[in-house]
């Protein structure tokens, strides 16, 4: 790797443990600044502890989820770290990647892109599941690696999904949403974000980036819940289809205690919604990554 040196650019006490966030030159994304977010509870001072991912939807920083997600003080009670990565590579400057908001910068979708227009600098897949976790164990810090899942929102539900159902080495425990995008090849969303980053556009994301193509294929055991607002705009505009993935997922032989889809009379899509499920989540987790 180049210089991967953690920079500390800031920290805050928080629930008696500590929210640092720290930036690198990421080869994974091109050489480009990458920040991250590092919660680490009381318990990271006496050993390693486990981790939980946290992947942001489009639009977000690292800095969402660490600030309105109300995930610290129940991580903190838990004993668990909380890794808040970034949502794309920033300051790329490839042509058209600041068109849109839901396309390019804040929005890589977890996924390591194709076209070589945007391959240089669009592998948060790599960035996640490889880069991120040899840079904060080379650092020293406290995390232990071997006990981590993951979660997210909107289209950082879609890349926790599908980083936990397409990992070969089953690199995470268990995997949680708030509101993921759950059959992206069938939506908008999805759709504009393959046709730009793969070469084989839609077709190509079948295989790897669709959580409902994904499990319902899969024959191993799986943890994951998934929750969303009946009051969430891109739920009733057919961006999330969270029916579809549910329908796949029990075609697939799988019952409520391993894939478990819960719609939330009335929420949003918005932090509010995240915040009031958020100890459910952690809960979660923390029976696989405790266990």
């Amino acid at each position: 790797m180049s210089d991967s040196t953690l920079h500390k650019v800031s920290s805050n006490k928080a629930f008696e443990g500590e929210l640092i966030k720290y930036k690198f030159k990421s080869a994974v994304l091109g050489g480009l600044d990458a920040h991250f977010n590092l919660y680490t509870p009381p318990n990271a001072t006496q050993g390693k502890v486990p981790v939980l991912v946290y992947l942001s939807g489009l639009t977000c920083t690292e800095d969402n989820g660490a600030q309105k997600g109300g995930f610290l003080g129940v991580a903190s009670a838990q004993g668990l770290a909380v890794l808040f990565p970034d949502t794309s590579p920033r300051g790329a400057g490839v042509e058209g990647e600041d068109t849109d908001w839901d396309f390019g910068t804040g929005a890589g979708f977890y996924l390591n892109a194709t076209n070589p227009k945007y391959s240089k600098y669009y592998n948060m897949l790599t960035h996640i599941t490889v880069e991120l976790p040899q840079v904060i164990e080379a650092a020293g810090l406290p995390i232990d690696f071997k006990r981590q899942s993951i979660f997210g929102h909107s289209m950082g539900g879609h890349g926790a999904l599908t980083l936990y159902l397409s990992s070969k080495t089953k690199q995470y425990r268990s995997a949680s949403a708030f509101s993921p995008i759950t059959n992206p090849t069938k939506c908008p969303w999805g759709e504009k974000a393959f046709k730009g980053y793969l070469q084989g556009g839609v077709e190509e994301a079948k295989e790897q980036y669709d959580a409902t193509e994904l499990i319902a294929k899969s024959k191993d055991p799986v943890h994951i819940l998934v929750d969303y607002g009946t009051g969430d705009n891109f739920y009733n505009q057919g961006q999330l289809l969270p029916e579809n993935f549910l329908k796949a997922a029990r075609d697939a032989g799988y019952d409520e205690f391993q894939v478990r889809v819960r719609s939330q009379e009335g929420y949003d899509h918005s932090y509010y919604f995240i915040s009031t499920f958020a100890s459910d989540h952690i809960h979660f987790h923390a029976n696989f990554l405790k266990a």
